[in-house]
């Protein structure tokens, strides 16, 4: 049993990770979450430390913020929308079991890092922005890193607050290149 909560957006989510291991989950209901669901997370936070699973949209995104402004030192977990979609529809409940474990297997945590690592000029050199092909190299490379997918803005600000190293960058842009 996973000693973390995991925080998903809804009941068909909790049923696709249960699916993939035995843990305890809380569904936020979405972006409306109630004022008894944030106790349950906060408690859930201070006494076993959760994870933030949310689904790989902007729905999903904004929950994800909300939910990170309030509990800083949350896990987070970001399944691929290439690994979370169906023709009509992107979220965790469409994962494989196999995307969510790998997933929870490269959670990441924001770190204090008064002087970052990567800088704009990082991503523009190596085609993450400015580019046409600059959104599915993000979406490639945060799968790989397991930082999930953004904006040029907001993978550069998750590049240096998950602690990602120069020498992981370096790798996993390697291995983006040979797919």
């Amino acid at each position: 049993m996973l000693k973390e909560v995991i925080i998903v957006e809804g009941k068909m989510d909790t049923v696709a990770v249960k699916r993939a291991l035995e843990c305890d989950t809380i569904e936020t209901g979405g972006f409306a979450l109630r004022p008894q669901t944030l106790k349950q997370i906060e408690a859930a936070y201070k006494k076993r430390g959760i994870i933030i699973l949310t689904d790989p949209d902007g729905s999903g995104e904004r929950i994800r913020k909300f939910l990170t402004e309030r509990f800083p030192d949350a896990g987070q977990a970001f399944v691929p929308k290439k690994d979370a979609r169906v023709p009509d529809d992107v979220g965790i409940e469409q994962a494989k079991p196999e995307a969510i474990l790998l997933a929870l297997s490269k959670v990441h945590h924001h770190e204090y890092n008064p002087e970052p690592v990567f800088n704009v000029a990082d991503l523009r050199d190596n085609g993450l922005s400015g580019s046409p092909e600059a959104s599915r190299k993000r979406d490639l490379l945060g799968a790989e890193l397991g930082i999930g997918y953004g904006t040029a803005k907001t993978f550069l600000r998750r590049l240096n607050t998950y602690g990602v190293t120069r020498e992981e960058f370096e790798r996993a842009l390697e291995k983006v290149k040979e797919e």
